[in-house]
């Protein structure tokens, strides 16, 4: 199920770099926030303090495009053309365009990739024996999109200070890449999740392992006499005579939802790979690696920014963050919290298996304030400064705990909607249907269950760690 960039706004649903370790401030979508509601940013939180945190963030995407390229070319793509240490002249070759990242080169020709068609080419898919990706490779795409949020976000919480018509084009174009690279893990670790959940809820361990899609590929000898048959463990909780038709129907429910995922994986790494290679991903880069050494500014924060007239006074970045923190604040009152505070609601089941393959209705909501949380977090990253130097806020755990149980709740709602998907193919037996059925509601219970864990840690008094 793909991964829809919803409006965050929508209710219904120039100071040196930083250091080069500042730019980011956690891995992934569960970020450490600095900073809550309730505690007030650096004194010095003005346009210089935005400007800083945008270089950062610059400085850390285009370091992750650099460590991307160097893991794909050796691991099967195409080696970067016209990457003159700082001799470039096409547009990409700016002034400090690396920013620290230590490359000088066109930013959009760092990763170039093939084309190829046909099976492997690329790194793409080839058959059960690819090798997954390396994990310098894996780590660089999680940086490449940890940063794409990260700049996509302030220049949405903080777009009036910045050039409206540059922030507007920049915005979608850092959802679309930071979406088109994690569709390739979406689809991994939701396959991961539900053949682990119907190993739990059937107890046979007769279900394919998730096949990897990587680059290269790995030769295995094996030597004369040794059985290549794999060896499977013992079930920890053996099937019992009223899980009869669940067993029977789980290992067929399993291998269909093994081909359906892995070829929806298979497909967004090719598509990635497309990606990473076409002139729109250039152009990208190229104004990323121009927003490490200027931020283009609005009339008001270029005043900001100038050396001020005694009399002057810096436009303080608080109200645009508070105004993001209010949003959410809005956003999480529509929930039906107190329900969700009940466990066992049973909330989440209303709707069952239904024909309509349309996203789960009720879902919307807590997915926009996952997104809006998302923004909040991130306009207080930018408020407390992103600099290694400058990490004394502290963490706020209730946003971490409310953060991780959006992030299981997305997960486990997708899964859900991955099984509903398989159970509507046709023709297939009615053991494996209700395998499938049973496997659905048991994700919709997940569901259930990271609302209540929300509803739990968002009603809690902020706490903040040293």
């Amino acid at each position: 199920m793909a991964q829809r960039h919803l409006d965050p706004t929508d209710p219904a649903a120039a100071a040196p770099p930083p250091h080069p370790g500042s730019a980011s401030a956690g891995t992934g979508t569960n970020a450490t926030a600095r900073g809550d509601a309730g505690a007030g940013p650096r004194a010095d939180a003005d346009t210089d303090a935005l400007v800083g945190y945008l270089r950062a963030q610059a400085t850390e995407f285009l370091r992750a495009l650099r460590r991307h390229r160097e893991s794909g070319t050796g691991a099967g793509t195409a080696p970067a053309t016209g990457t003159a240490t700082g001799a470039g002249t096409g547009p990409g070759a700016r002034k400090g365009a690396s920013a620290g990242a230590g490359t000088g080169t066109h930013a959009g020709a760092a990763t170039r990739t093939g084309t190829g068609t046909h099976p492997g080419a690329n790194g793409t898919y080839g058959g059960p024996d690819r090798a997954a990706p390396p994990a310098d490779d894996v780590d660089a795409a999680r940086a490449l999109r940890r940063a794409a949020r990260r700049i996509s976000a302030t220049l949405h919480t903080f777009q009036p200070l910045l050039d409206a018509d540059w922030a507007e084009e920049m915005r979608p174009e850092l959802a679309w890449l930071s979406g088109t690279l994690a569709m390739e893990h979406a689809y991994a670790s939701r396959l991961e999740r539900l053949l682990q959940a119907l190993h739990r809820l059937s107890g046979s361990t007769a279900f394919p392992a998730p096949r990897p899609v990587g680059r290269s590929t790995v030769t295995t000898t094996v030597p004369p006499g040794v059985s290549t048959v794999p060896s499977v463990p013992a079930a920890a909780h053996p099937a019992s005579a009223n899980r009869g038709n669940l067993t029977v129907g789980a290992a067929k429910a399993g291998a269909l939802l093994d081909r359906q995922l892995t070829l929806a994986r298979t497909r967004a790494h090719s598509t990635a790979l497309q990606a990473l290679g076409s002139s729109r991903f250039h152009a990208v880069a190229d104004k990323v690696a121009l927003l490490a050494s200027e931020v283009p500014l609005s009339s008001t924060g270029r005043g900001a920014a100038a050396a001020p007239r005694p009399d002057a006074t810096p436009v303080d970045l608080r109200p645009l963050a508070t105004a993001a923190q209010e949003r959410l604040t809005d956003a999480v009152a529509a929930l039906p919290l107190v329900t969700a505070g009940s466990p066992y609601n049973a909330e989440a089941l209303v709707h069952g298996l239904s024909p309509d393959p349309a996203p789960h209705p009720q879902d919307a909501p807590w997915h926009q304030v996952r997104l809006l949380l998302r923004l909040h977090r991130y306009a207080l990253e930018a408020l407390a400064g992103a600099e290694a130097g400058e990490a004394d806020d502290g963490v706020d755990v209730r946003l971490l705990a409310a953060g991780e149980a959006l992030n299981r709740h997305r997960d486990a709602a997708e899964a859900a909607a991955a099984a509903a998907q398989a159970a509507r193919t046709p023709r297939i037996a009615p053991a494996t249907a209700y395998a499938l059925g049973v496997l659905h509601a048991d994700q919709r219970h997940e569901v259930e269950a990271a609302r209540y864990a929300f509803q739990h840690s968002w009603r809690k008094e902020p706490i903040r760690l040293p």
